[in-house]
This record gives C-alpha cells, sequence and structure tokens, in this order.
C-alpha cells in the first residue's frame, strides 16, 4: 500500500513537471523579447483609426511542430501568433486557448493559415470569445465543411476588435444568414472582414455597439444595411473597392446611422444621373471619400450638407454647377484627376481651406480664384496642361499675391501649350505689359493708326496725291472711251512733230519765237498749240490727251510762270505718263528762265526729277548762241511724220 501511495506521488509529480515543461515551452518562452503590443495600435476609445488589425510580427521563429504540428510565430506573454492551423491540431489549440481565461495576460491573437470545418472554426472563435484576448487577427481562412446553423454564446467577452483577411468558403450550397449572422451579432467595438469576396451583412439583431466597420474589398452591393436601425453608434464605415452603384441608395443607408462620422466609398461603381433620386445622408456625417468611382457633375445635388472633408478624386466630373450645392461646413476638397476645366469658385463653399485639383484638363486657370476663396490656405493645381498665355500671366500675378499658397510650386507647374513652350516652367514664362494688357494695345495700335494716318495725310497734302489721283482717273477714262470709239479724234495716229506746253505768260515768246522758227524755214515742224489744235465741245483734259497722243515730242517752256499754272502741270503730268507708257524719249525741256527750287512747288516732284534726270535746252540771253539753240531744238524735234502735212509749212498763225 505504502508502495502503491510513493509510485502515485511520483507519478503525480511527474505530470505536473512535464505540464510546466511544456506551458513554459509553448507560452513563456520568450517573455524577454520586444514586442510592441498591438493594443497600442487599438486605443480603447477607438478614436481617428480608420484600419484597425493587428500586424503579424514574423520574429523569432519557433518550429515548435513537435506533438502540436502548428508554427509558434510570435509567442510572448500578451501576444501569441500561431501558422498552419488545421483539422488535426485544432483541437489542441482549442485546448491551449481555453487556458487563457478572463484576466489573463495575454490580449493579441493572431491566426494564420487556417485551414478546418465549420465547427471547428466556430469552436475557435467561441474560445476565444470567452478568454482574456481583445485583439483577435485570423487571416487565409478555409473553410472546409458545410456550414450550418450554430448558437454562438456572446455572454461575458473581453475581445474589442476582430480582424478577418481572406476567407475562403468552399461551401457553395448554404444559407447565407448562417455564416453573416455570426459576425453581425457580435457585441464588440471594432471589426474588420476584408479580401473576403463578401455579398452580404445583414443588420444586427438589436442595438450594437459597432464603431467601426471594415468591409474592404469584397463584393457588397447597394442591399447593404438598408433600413437598419440597429447601428446607431457607428461611427467609420469603410467600404473601399466593392461593388456599390447607386450613390442616393448609398445615402438612405448611412440616414439610420446617427453617429457616423466617417464613410469610405472610393473604388466602387457608384453614379448618380437621376434628379428625382433625393439623397438623405446622415447629418452627422463630416467626412466622405468617393474617390475612383463613374460620378459626374450631378453628384454636387447628393452630397451631405455637413461635410466637412470630400473626396472626389477620378471620377468624370467636367464642372461645378453654381448654386446646386451649398455645403458651408466644407474645408477640404480633393478633385484631382478628373474633367474640370477651369478652378470652381467657393461661392457653395465658404469655408474652404484645402482645394486639390491636380491632373486635371486646366489651361488657364481662372485670374479671380482667390478672390472668390479668400480662406483657401493651399491650392494643389499642379500637373495640368497649362497654356502660358496672358490670361495665365493674369493668374500668376495673383498667385504672387496670395502669399505661396500653391502646393508643389514650381515643379508641379509647367507650360503644356504652345508647343514651344513646353516643359517650361511657370515661374520661367513671363509676356511684356503691352501684349497683355488689351486696353494698352488697343490704345497703342490706335495712336499709331493715328499717326499713320496723319503721315499719310500730311505726304498726300504733300506731294498732291489727290490731284495724282485725279489725273489718273480721267486719262483712264479718256482712254478707255477712246478704245471704244476707235473712228474717234481720239486715235493714236502721229499728226503733229510737236505738242507746246506753256504759260500764258509767256505765250508771247511761243509766238514770236519758238512758233515761228520751227514752222518757218528749213525742216518745217508741225506743231500742236492749244489755242488753235483744241477740239471745241470737249473737256480741257481730253484736249490735252488728244494732242499728246497725236504728237511724237512734247515741248514743255519752263519759266517761274510754267510752275505756277495748273494747267501746265496737267500737260507735264500727261507727258510724263505718256513716256512711261511708251518707254521713249518724248520730252523736250525749254528752260526759258532759271526757276529757284524753292518755287516749285512739292507736288511737281515729277519736273523736279526730270530737270535733275533730263538734258534741258536753256534759252540764251545773247542772239549770238541762239542759232545753235534753233539747230540743237530742231535736231531733237526730227521725225519723218507718216502723215505729214506739205502745206503746212509756211501757214501762219
Amino acid at each position: 500500500m505504502t508502495q502503491n501511495m510513493s509510485f502515485l506521488r511520483n507519478f503525480v509529480l511527474y505530470k505536473c513537471l512535464f505540464a510546466l515543461i511544456f506551458w513554459n515551452h509553448v507560452s513563456l518562452s520568450v517573455e524577454d523579447e520586444l514586442f510592441t503590443s498591438a493594443s497600442n495600435n487599438f486605443p480603447e476609445d477607438g478614436s481617428n483609426q480608420k484600419i484597425k488589425s493587428l500586424p503579424l510580427l514574423y520574429t523569432n521563429r519557433h518550429q515548435s511542430k513537435a506533438n502540436f504540428d502548428w508554427v509558434v510565430i510570435q509567442n510572448s506573454t500578451e501576444s501569441l501568433s500561431v501558422s498552419e492551423i488545421t483539422n488535426d491540431n485544432v483541437k489542441k489549440l482549442v485546448t491551449l486557448l481555453s487556458t487563457f481565461r478572463q484576466g489573463s495576460r495575454l490580449q493579441n491573437l493572431t491566426l494564420t493559415n487556417v485551414s478546418v470545418d465549420w465547427n471547428a472554426l466556430m469552436e475557435i472563435f467561441q474560445t476565444v470569445w470567452h478568454s482574456s484576448i481583445e485583439y483577435f487577427n485570423i487571416n487565409s481562412v478555409t473553410q472546409l465543411s458545410d456550414i450550418r446553423r450554430y448558437n454562438f454564446d456572446y455572454s461575458g467577452t473581453s475581445m474589442k476588435a476582430l480582424t478577418v483577411k481572406k476567407i475562403l468558403i468552399t461551401d457553395l450550397y448554404f444559407t447565407q444568414d448562417d455564416l453573416y449572422r455570426i459576425f453581425a451579432d457580435m457585441n464588440i467595438s471594432d471589426m474588420t472582414i476584408t479580401d473576403s469576396d463578401m455579398i452580404h451583412m445583414l443588420c444586427p439583431s438589436s442595438q450594437s455597439p459597432f464603431r467601426y466597420l471594415n468591409f474592404l474589398n469584397n463584393d457588397l452591393t447597394d442591399f447593404l444595411f438598408q433600413n437598419c436601425d440597429n447601428l446607431l453608434q457607428l461611427e467609420t464605415l469603410i467600404l473601399q473597392k466593392n461593388k456599390f452603384e447607386n450613390l442616393p441608395k448609398v445615402s438612405i443607408m448611412t440616414s439610420h446611422m446617427k453617429s457616423l462620422k466617417y464613410l469610405d466609398m472610393s473604388n466602387n461603381l457608384l453614379r448618380h444621373d437621376r434628379a428625382d433620386e433625393q439623397c438623405q445622408w446622415a447629418e452627422s456625417l463630416t467626412e466622405l471619400d468617393l474617390s475612383s468611382n463613374q460620378l459626374a457633375d450631378a453628384v454636387f445635388e447628393c452630397l451631405p450638407v455637413n461635410v466637412k472633408k470630400l473626396g472626389l478624386q477620378n471620377n468624370q466630373i467636367s464642372s461645378v454647377p453654381r448654386g446646386v450645392a451649398e455645403l458651408k461646413s466644407l474645408e477640404e476638397l480633393n478633385l484631382a484627376s478628373n474633367r474640370l476645366a477651369d478652378l470652381p469658385g467657393c461661392s457653395g463653399f465658404p469655408s474652404l481651406q484645402f482645394l486639390n485639383i491636380e491632373m486635371n484638363l486646366i489651361l488657364t486657370p481662372s485670374a479671380v480664384f482667390f478672390q472668390s476663396c479668400p480662406r483657401v490656405r493651399e491650392l494643389q493645381a499642379g500637373h495640368n496642361p497649362f497654356k502660358c498665355s496672358c490670361e495665365l500671366q493674369a493668374f500668376m500675378r495673383l498667385k504672387r499675391q496670395s502669399g505661396g499658397k500653391l502646393f508643389g510650386w514650381p515643379a508641379a507647374y509647367v507650360c503644356e501649350y504652345p508647343e514651344g513652350l513646353r516643359g517650361t516652367e511657370l515661374k520661367d514664362f513671363h509676356l511684356s505689359q503691352l501684349a497683355c494688357n488689351t486696353t494698352l494695345l488697343l490704345v497703342t495700335a490706335l495712336l499709331l493708326t493715328l499717326v499713320l494716318v496723319a503721315a499719310v495725310a500730311f505726304l498726300c497734302i504733300y506731294l498732291d496725291v489727290p490731284w495724282y489721283v485725279r489725273m489718273t482717273w480721267q486719262w483712264t477714262q479718256t482712254k478707255r472711251r477712246a478704245r471704244h470709239n476707235p473712228s474717234g479724234e481720239l486715235g493714236t495716229v502721229l499728226q503733229f512733230h510737236a505738242f507746246i506746253s506753256y504759260s500764258e505768260r509767256d505765250s508771247s515768246w511761243v509766238k514770236n519765237e519758238l512758233i515761228p522758227n520751227l514752222e518757218k524755214g528749213e525742216g518745217c515742224v508741225q506743231l500742236c498749240q492749244h489755242e488753235r489744235n483744241f477740239i471745241p465741245g470737249k473737256s480741257i483734259v481730253e484736249n490735252i490727251i488728244n494732242c499728246i497722243e497725236k504728237s511724237y515730242k512734247s515741248i514743255f517752256v519752263l519759266s517761274p510762270n510754267f510752275v505756277q499754272s495748273e494747267w501746265c502741270h496737267y500737260e507735264l503730268y500727261f507727258a510724263h505718263h505718256k513716256l512711261f507708257g511708251e518707254n521713249s524719249s518724248s520730252l523736250i525741256l525749254i528752260l526759258l528762265e532759271p526757276i529757284p527750287p524753292y518755287l516749285i512747288p512739292a507736288r511737281y516732284h515729277k519736273l523736279k526729277a526730270l530737270m535733275a534726270k533730263r538734258t534741258y535746252l536753256e534759252w540764251p540771253k545773247e542772239r549770238s548762241k541762239r542759232a545753235l539753240f534753233w539747230a540743237n531744238l530742231r535736231a531733237a524735234i526730227s521725225i519723218n511724220l507718216p502723215t505729214a502735212d506739205e502745206n503746212w509749212c509756211g501757214e501762219t498763225d
């Protein structure tokens, strides 16, 4: 009997020693290693935490597979991370976890690569639920058997946050409520289910303490939480990367969440095109992320009135309609990567302080932006296809006055158009004030025009341009009538050796000296004189042109009297016109008296040119030199007329 009692004592002592060795090996082997408690990542009040999960700490791997077959990744007095959980070792894991009753120091548990049946999975959750664990992470879960209804006991838990990632359901035919009800009715503060292809989540059966829900990257649709009144404490809801399509339905979903402050609906398929659909957002909602959807301008008709921070980047917005949205509390607006062609005004956003409008289609930002948005402290407008023009210069002047409110200046602000300035930073782009000031440019152009008109008018008056225009017109009209009347007297058959042009004040010399010496004597010359050869009934201009046309030469008797005669000027003009028209030397100039240059009017510039370029005969005062004068004049006139009248010579006036 004594021997038996001794054996029993030894056996119990051995078992206790074995249990102590096992516990030290599994639970307390690395108490001295450094570990940052996950409780620092999950404050009890849950404030300012958007996505909460216990990080996996892969330090000091303990490949303790003997007897247990799982891998201990992290082991300390407050945290435990185990991997490779299967149906073969799940009961041993449950037995181990059941030892951590409430009051134990273990608070953080992470299970990775879990492949078990439904009941075993629920047994793990139930065991952890009644343990001291506050933050439970379970990653890469494969559920192997059929899903059935499970009576989960939600009483008496220390758990604050649950994070489930990558759940694979192998059972294709099961009652959805049997799965979703387990999670929907958990009376904890924070729950995260991500990357799990989850298509729905039930509304909690009673008032839920959920303050944080994260369903990132699933397959949830517009039917989520419709008419759900049991999420009154929910403050943060993350539904990023799901399949929501109808923005008004999302707003109605939030209308029952009286405490909701933050909602992330980014990377969905949201649209809002129908004006008849009313939006009913939670009045408590102050931060809304609608980025990376399919929203257009109409989204501004469906926004929460009390929102302070709004994300609309990467949508299809082309303008911000005026007078549609009145968001008096909005402080931060992100419109990057849309289709906006200009900066939006702040008429509907009087409290706006931060605006991001990068990567849009803005060529020339509005110069009145900083005036209409006086409270804006930071503007992100870089990476737009800026057109470097005068309008952009106006914006740049306001930028300098704004006191450095442009975020990313100057590297993000580069000219795209015109092509010659592509790549030029806006800070290096400059145009003159004259080029960009329309009023100044118009005034300058007007002044230059007036100066030009005045100069042209002065030259016209000085050179008597109107007179020449009038003479050219008369010449053209006379020639035109001559072409239409070939049998008339304006023909071009030469009848005279020369036409004489002179001032009436010099007529005595012409009649007493010039005509007698040329028409009488040797080498009879036929002269055309206006007094005897002008045709009555025709205009003086027509007679002048007619005589010049019928004369081989034109003799001009130059004197101070000549330059004072209007008709002499006409005759000189038409004769000079004929000279250039026929390319001949038909002008003969006789200087009867010297002409001082100051007596020659400005309009007689042709006479000045002729006297400067052509040789003229000067009437000699000495009688001994006059014989030579007449000889030279006859030689200049000498020409055989095909119609010469042999009876002409010897006739007198």
